[in-house]
């Protein structure tokens, strides 16, 4: 939909894939925190699997739907929007400030998400939300931040894409980032193992 209606306009076409994608993540995540404590990335999954918050057999299944939904989510955008629903991308993202721009994004909303949990946990949602539609613009990447979403982008030759051959950089990166992200945050907030904190995310209703 932004690619069609930018009309060559690049920036007309990245607003159009930031503000949805900022908007839907304050959705989803106030809908589904309390079912799975939003865990849509497995970049932030990961993240929990170190701090030692979700067990690792708890991580494998949510990295198989995180993949498996990210994918059926192209394939069903290319279906609604009349584009052939098997298709990969040949937009070229690569190189190191791509790398370090996906490190950068990735780190950012990893300790956002801490620190939100652990200050204000009913504005997880808000914060998430706000920083990746900020990280779209103050990132050469524009912030995939996510290696699910950097799988199924790689799925389609749209505006959002980036070549299949390219998506293992920006996952290591992402990695990379969230890794980071994890240990200085344990540091920088004082904490050790707050399971108190993924409680308050998974169960913002009680």
């Amino acid at each position: 939909m932004a690619e069609s209606l930018a009309d060559g306009n690049t920036a007309i076409a990245l607003l159009g894939n930031t503000i949805p994608t900022g908007a839907i993540l304050v959705v989803l995540i106030t809908a589904l925190g309390p079912v799975s404590g939003a865990h849509f990335n497995p970049a932030v999954t990961a993240a929990f699997l170190i701090r030692r918050e979700i067990t690792f057999s708890i991580a494998i299944w949510y990295l198989a739907f995180q993949i498996g939904g990210a994918v059926f989510g192209t394939w069903l955008a290319h279906a609604m929007f009349e584009e052939t629903v098997i298709q990969y991308s040949l937009k070229i993202r690569t190189g190191p400030s791509q790398w370090l721009a996906e490190v950068v994004a990735t780190f950012g909303l990893v300790a956002t998400i801490f620190a939100a949990l652990r200050w204000k946990a009913e504005s997880v949602a808000w914060m998430v939300g706000l920083y990746i539609t900020a990280a779209y613009w103050f990132t050469a990447s524009t912030s995939f931040a996510n290696p699910a979403v950097t799988i199924a982008r790689s799925l389609t030759d749209t505006f959002s894409g980036i070549r299949p051959i390219d998506a293992p950089g920006f996952i290591i990166a992402q990695m990379v980032g969230a890794l980071i992200a994890t240990y200085t945050m344990v540091w920088l907030l004082k904490l050790s193992n707050p399971n108190h904190d993924v409680s308050a995310v998974q169960g913002t209703n009680e």
